[in-house]
Parts: C-alpha cells; sequence; structure tokens
C-alpha cells in the first residue's frame, strides 16, 4: 500500500476560536478548527490537533456531553453536543522564528505529526488515539538534551448557568485540579445531570515537573508523553430513551471517576512504544485491508496546496487516493465496537451548541454514514449503531404504538410488538423522534425503513447469521408491521402510504405533504423485500410474510414521468412541477441507492433515474454530492459518476480534507468513499460486477479488499480498462457469479469459506 499522508508547512491559523454557537458567521476562511486542524479518534472520544508552535491546542469531543435540541428562529437546530475540553500546551516558540515546519496525519498509521526547529533545536510531537487503551497519547521530544520545557494547561470550555438563554436549564459546571503528575478537569451538565471527567497524566524523562493548582509545568526534560482518559455516566441502554424525567436518565450510574481513573492507569503501565505498537497494530487490522490505487504518484507538495490545484483544474489521481482512503481512517477514527456510533459530524465538535446538534438524522446523514462499512471492507465499524438500535428500540416500539393508535385506531394492535416500530428524523444519545404526525414535519415514515435496510445490508456483506436472525430481522419485521398500518388501498388495488413526505422537500416555500410519494413507496417495497427473503434464508413462513409477499406487487413504487423522469410525487407530471427542482435530497432516488428495486433488469427505471440525476443538476451540499456519486455509479455511468467526485472535491472540500455542507459534515466524506468503491464493485444485482462504472480516466488502477454482498473480497487490476487481473475470497460457501466491465457474460464457479480464487 502507498504512503496516504495528509501535511502542511503552515500550523492551523487563528480564526473565530472558542465559539459557542455555530452560525454563518463562524464560516470564514480562517476557522482554524473546521478548515486546517488534523482529526484523530477512536470512537470513545475525538481529537482535533492544531500543530501550534507557541501554544499547542488540542479540542477534544466525547459524544455523550449532550444538551437536547433547541429550535431557533432561523430554523436552524441548536445546541446538542458540546465541546469537552481543550488542552493547551504552552511551548513559548514563536513561529516566525520557526525554521522547517512540517504538520502532518499518516492516514497508514493514524498518528498526527509536528516537527519544527526552534533556537537550533528540532522539536517532534507526536499525537494519537488509542482504541485499545482508550487514551490520547501526546508524544513530546527534541534533539537536545534538557530542551523539553511546557506547561499543560486544560480548560473546561462554555461553563455556566444556560446555554442560549436564562433559565434554559442547559448549563455546564466544572473544575481543574492538578495533583502531582496528573491534571483531573471533572463537572456537570446540567440538563442530563451528566457528569464527567478527564484526566491528563505527564510522564517525563529528565528536567523537573511542578503541580500548579490547575496546571503543570515541566522544564528541562528529555522527552514527555501525555496520556489522556475521558468519560462520563452515560450508558447506552434502554432506560436513557424510555425516562422522560431528563434529570433522572443518568440517575442510576456511577460517576466516571473510577472508570477514567482504571484507564488511565493500565495506560501508564506501557512505556510510549509499546502504546504506539499497541495503537498501530490495532488500526492496521482495519485500515490496510482495503485500497484503491488510480496510478497517483505521491507528490511533494503539501496537501492545501495539492487541493487547490485540483479545484483550480489540475487533476491529480493521488488526491482522489488519499479522499478515499480519509473516508475509511475517518469512519475508524469515529466508529468503533463498544464505543459510540458515528453522528452527523463523526466524533468531532468545537462548540458548545453544535451545528444541527452533531446529532443522528435518519433521513440520509446516519445511513450515509456508514456506507463505506459495508463495501470498503469494514463491517464491524456498524456494530456501535447495532447497540445504538438496541438500545433505542423500546423506544421507537413505544412511539409506533402511540401513533397507530392516534392516526390509525383501527389498525391498532393490544398485542405487543404487532405496531412495530417508527423512525423519524432526528436522535441522539438520549432520545430519538418518531415520524411527526399527519401533516407536520418534512419526511415520511420511509426514514424507518431507509435505517432498516443499513441492518440487511450490513448481514449481507458481513454474513453475520447471528445477527441476521436477531437484529437485521427484527428490524425489518417491526418496520414492516408498522408500515403495513399506515397504507390505504386505492380504486385500482394500489397501496399507497396515506401519509407521505419527500424529505425536506418543498413546494411553493411549504414542506409538501401528498400520499405515496417515490421515497415512502421505494422504502417501503424495499423493506418488504428484505423482510421477505431474510424470513426465507432463516426458514421463517408465517401469515404476515406472506401478506408482505403478496402485498410487494401493489406498491408500484417507480412511476415514469412526461418528462421522463422518475417521479418524486405520483401528482407530478413533468419534472419541476412539484418541489424544489435542485433540491439537495435526491430521495426519490432510493430505490436506486442504496436500494436495489432500479437496476439493470428494470431498463426504463434506469433510464428515468438517469433524467431526474441530471434534472437534479450537479452542484450541491457535500453530502448530497456524495450521494450523487452513489447513484451515477448505480447507473453505471462511470464519467458521470466522477463529474460528481471532481465536484466534491474541487467545490465541497476543506483544506484538511472534511466535507462541508456548509458546515463541515463527515457524511459526505463518508457516502463519496462509498461511492468510489460502487464505480469499481457492484454485487446488488445477483452478481459480482467488475468495473461497472469505471470513468475513461481511470484509464489503468488497481483495487485491493473490496467487499461485496455474500461476503466475498475482492482485489482486481486492470490496463486500457481491461481486467488483467482478479482474486475473490469468500467468507462463506457459495457460488461466486462474476461479470467484469460492459460484458454482460456472467462467470459462475463454485467457492468455499476461507478460499480464495483467481478468477482472471
Amino acid at each position: 500500500m502507498k504512503t496516504y499522508e495528509l501535511w502542511y508547512t503552515g500550523e492551523t491559523p487563528f480564526g473565530m476560536e472558542n465559539v459557542a454557537l455555530y452560525t454563518q458567521e463562524c464560516d470564514t476562511p480562517d476557522n482554524g478548527w473546521e478548515k486546517w486542524s488534523l482529526p484523530i479518534g477512536n470512537g470513545y472520544m475525538g481529537v482535533n490537533v492544531f500543530g501550534r508552535t507557541a501554544t499547542e491546542r488540542l479540542q477534544i469531543t466525547e459524544n455523550s456531553l449532550y444538551n437536547p435540541p433547541v429550535w431557533d428562529y432561523a430554523d436552524r437546530c441548536n445546541a446538542g453536543l458540546n465541546n469537552f475540553c481543550e488542552l493547551y500546551l504552552d511551548f513559548g516558540h514563536d513561529f516566525s522564528c520557526v525554521t522547517n515546519y512540517r504538520r502532518s496525519l499518516s492516514l497508514n498509521t493514524a498518528v498526527a505529526k509536528i516537527e519544527y526547529t526552534y533556537a537550533n533545536t528540532r522539536y517532534v510531537r507526536e499525537c494519537f488515539t488509542s482504541y485499545p487503551d482508550r487514551v490520547l497519547v501526546v508524544r513530546l521530544s527534541a534533539d537536545r538534551s534538557g530542551a523539553l520545557n511546557f506547561t499543560v494547561r486544560p480548560e473546561i470550555p462554555f461553563c455556566g448557568d444556560h446555554l442560549l438563554r436564562e433559565g434554559d436549564g442547559m448549563g455546564k459546571s466544572g473544575v481543574v485540579r492538578a495533583e502531582g503528575n496528573r491534571i483531573t478537569l471533572s463537572g456537570e451538565m446540567h440538563y442530563y445531570a451528566i457528569q464527567f471527567e478527564g484526566q491528563v497524566t505527564v510522564l517525563h524523562t529528565g528536567g523537573s515537573l511542578t503541580a500548579h493548582t490547575d496546571s503543570i509545568e515541566v522544564k528541562g526534560a528529555d522527552s514527555a508523553t501525555l496520556l489522556i482518559a475521558v468519560g462520563t455516566n452515560y450508558r447506552m441502554e434502554s432506560r436513557v430513551f424510555l425516562e422522560s424525567d431528563p434529570k433522572k436518565k443518568l440517575a442510576p450510574y456511577p460517576h466516571p471517576h473510577k472508570e477514567v481513573t482504571r484507564v488511565s492507569d493500565a495506560a501508564c503501565k506501557y512505556s510510549y512504544d509499546k502504546l504506539l505498537r499497541r495503537h498501530v497494530n490495532d488500526y492496521r487490522a482495519l485500515f490496510d485491508r482495503a485500497s484503491v490505487d488510480l496510478g497517483g504518484n505521491i507528490p511533494n507538495i503539501p496537501t492545501d496546496q495539492l487541493l487547490s490545484q485540483y479545484q483550480n483544474g489540475e487533476r491529480n489521481a493521488y488526491l482522489e487516493e488519499l479522499y478515499f482512503a480519509y473516508g475509511r481512517y475517518l469512519l475508524i477514527a469515529s466508529s468503533r465496537p463498544g464505543a459510540y456510533p458515528a453522528n452527523l459530524q463523526g466524533t468531532w465538535n468545537q462548540y458548545a451548541s453544535a451545528p444541527w446538534t452533531s446529532g443522528y438524522w435518519h433521513n440520509i446523514n446516519v445511513q450515509m454514514n456508514y456506507w463505506p462499512a459495508f463495501n470498503t471492507n469494514l463491517c464491524e465499524l456498524f456494530l456501535p449503531y447495532v447497540d445504538y438500535f438496541n438500545a433505542y428500540r423500546p423506544s421507537v416500539e413505544h412511539l409506533a404504538d402511540e401513533y397507530i393508535k392516534a392516526y390509525f385506531p383501527n389498525q391498532y394492535s393490544t398485542v405487543e410488538g404487532e405496531n412495530g416500530m417508527t423512525i423519524g428524523t432526528g436522535a441522539s444519545l438520549y432520545y430519538i423522534d418518531g415520524i411527526n404526525p399527519p401533516g407536520e414535519g418534512h419526511s415520511g415514515p420511509g426514514t424507518g425503513a431507509f435505517t432498516a435496510k443499513l441492518f440487511t445490508d450490513y448481514c449481507a456483506f458481513s454474513m453475520d447469521r447471528d445477527r441476521l436472525e436477531s437484529v437485521a430481522y427484527v428490524a425489518n419485521l417491526r418496520m414492516a408491521k408498522f408500515l403495513s398500518k399506515l397504507l390505504e388501498e386505492q380504486s385500482g388495488g394500489t397501496l399507497l402510504v396515506k401519509h407521505s413526505a419527500s424529505p425536506e422537500q418543498k413546494h411553493n416555500g411549504a414542506f409538501y405533504h401528498t400520499k405515496g410519494c417515490a421515497f415512502d413507496q421505494q422504502m417501503v417495497y424495499e423493506c418488504y423485500k428484505d423482510t421477505v427473503e431474510i424470513a426465507d434464508t432463516l426458514g421463517i413462513k408465517d401469515d404476515f410474510i406472506e401478506s408482505l409477499r403478496r402485498d410487494m406487487a401493489r406498491l408500484d413504487p417507480v412511476q415514469v414521468g412526461a418528462s421522463g423522469q422518475l417521479r418524486e410525487y405520483r401528482e407530478e407530471v413533468c419534472y419541476g412541477d412539484i418541489g424544489e427542482e435542485h433540491h439537495r435530497h435526491i430521495s426519490h432516488l432510493v430505490g436506486l441507492y442504496p436500494g436495489t428495486l432500479v437496476n439493470r433488469n428494470t431498463p426504463e427505471w434506469l433510464r428515468a433515474a438517469e433524467v431526474s440525476l441530471n434534472r437534479r443538476g450537479d452542484v450541491s451540499t457535500g453530502w448530497s454530492t456524495a450521494h450523487k456519486i452513489c447513484a451515477w455509479a448505480r447507473t453505471k455511468n462511470g464519467n458521470r459518476a466522477y463529474d460528481l467526485l471532481q465536484v466534491i472535491l474541487t467545490k465541497c472540500t476543506l483544506p484538511n480534507l472534511w466535507d462541508t455542507h456548509p458546515p463541515f459534515q463527515i457524511d459526505g466524506n463518508l457516502g463519496a468513499t462509498a461511492g468510489i468503491a460502487e464505480m469499481l464493485l457492484h454485487s446488488h444485482e445477483g452478481c459480482l460486477h467488475v468495473l461497472p462504472a469505471l470513468p475513461d480516466t481511470w484509464e489503468c488502477g488497481a483495487f485491493e479488499g473490496l467487499t461485496a454482498r455474500g461476503g466475498f473480497v475482492v482485489s482486481a487490476s486492470w490496463k486500457q480498462r481491461r481486467v488483467i487481473n482478479l482474486t475473490v475470497t469468500a467468507r462463506a460457501d457459495s457460488i461466486l457469479k462474476v461479470c467484469v466491465g460492459e460484458n454482460t457474460n456472467v462467470i459462475e464457479l463454485p467457492i468455499r469459506a476461507g478460499d480464495t480464487y483467481r478468477v482472471i
């Protein structure tokens, strides 16, 4: 594998520092946190490394430090995730006197590094977040004995008795105390009574260490290692979602002091080299599984210049490879088993009131976060969301009961579980929404089926038989039970979702509500199909499954309009009759991606999807552009998919390669990464299709370790657009079916679990 690295020759610039509330004013060219800082993370915490020489800033996020959402006058969702800690390291090295400065993030090792020369001494700073040891590790060294002098100053930001306005109950309090070689930050977020603690342990070689009231000073050292552990009293359990009193949600859980101390003490037993080894071995076991080589040469210019050149029309294949590798890196940093699932900003937030709360949004964003987990060989990174689902499931079943009782009383069942479950748009680690009452909100009940699709895909790619029954089947069955009660039979026998809306789409300035919009109908169809297929695999037969099998044919999920478009609404005649013509969502195309009902076996629908994609336009928000890459890849039009990849790199990518909506959102990075994989490998049409959407510009290249439905791991190389090597490894006994490029002939051969076959 090549070396993939982000690197820069300047420290992170200053601009809009310590802003409590995200506003458009924060979106300035010198906003260091969003545009220039380098993100590291291990699922338990996210850290932004600034690389400054006078005073280093390490901003730390812990995803359970959360306030409820508040909608303001500008229809913006505020509050939510809160900045855990600002860790400052004072060195006093004036950047204007520094030479040979280099700031980097290695994607091969997940280590951020800052190095420079000051006063004839070479200083090196290395930072990583260890998943096996659950700590942030900072190594400080100098090439001259006794030259290391610094002060460690952690701060708890944004303390006060309220957040947005007096009496809102969203205050925060805390204290910082230093004793010996450890600094402890402890406090409480008032609204949910979240108790939090962080510990900074300073281990030095040579020189002296002095603890002050809230800081530690080191003088004359040869080197030093800082170990930072964080935690709260949050538990991802069902009772947290079911408890209505915010002060009681976490009441039974212990203060985090004991656990944070245990983690800190355990990490202190290892040398820096051992901590680094454990981190790198763990990380590379995931990152090294897959790669894409598009023939790019490693450049000798910084990443911001490389991006700038690309944005000015100088295409560089290495940047495209780097972007793919970065997406996989960001997911590994944001979502690890046993920790939290990735949120709207992954696991990074500097604000007291985060953009769109840094929540879990189920009308596209959560789904997009996990698409690359499936097709880029990172399936276990979806398990934090599985844990999250198991925690919130009783709550969404209760919400389904309430919804059916209120709006479909004739369909209400008193039998536990028979009303299924409903998932609305917004969620956090403390609550989850059901769908809005009829005629309200902006997203229809298809959001729940959209979410259930994740569990189907996880099992299809991972071949996790245990979770197929306990999670994927349960999620789809419960969702199908709920959705079946919302369908109204029309005069021709068609079944339509009675209260339907295409996510966030407006007509004449208001959210548009209807019956049977494409988003809802397609997702009901996908949910029914997945439920039936999983039941067949598990050998489950009952009357409800048979009713789903019959009713699928009555859903009429795709209609073609007079413009040749795939209709977003049944009452739409020509494209643009209803809704915003260039709306960011392409919700009426979810049956194309991530769904599977629009495919090469439905050529008229496929052509209609292309018309809709072209009419929607290419320029949009980052995450929307990423979805369009995936959608164009599914049409097998590689050049159009590549057009959108260029759009996301030229219009929607910040200097640190974070995706911008604006503001920064992780879903664009992750969705585009999945889109690149989708251009190179399909598995949704009953066979593996290698290079199905290869753009002209990728004439030669290779990929390793991409994954496909059926548990296949695929590697290939090609020259002049012709595959010259293709190997497939199976995770389960199966019949391997493969077609290559534009050739529609299918190669079939039996394959056993664990075996690798060279097909070409």
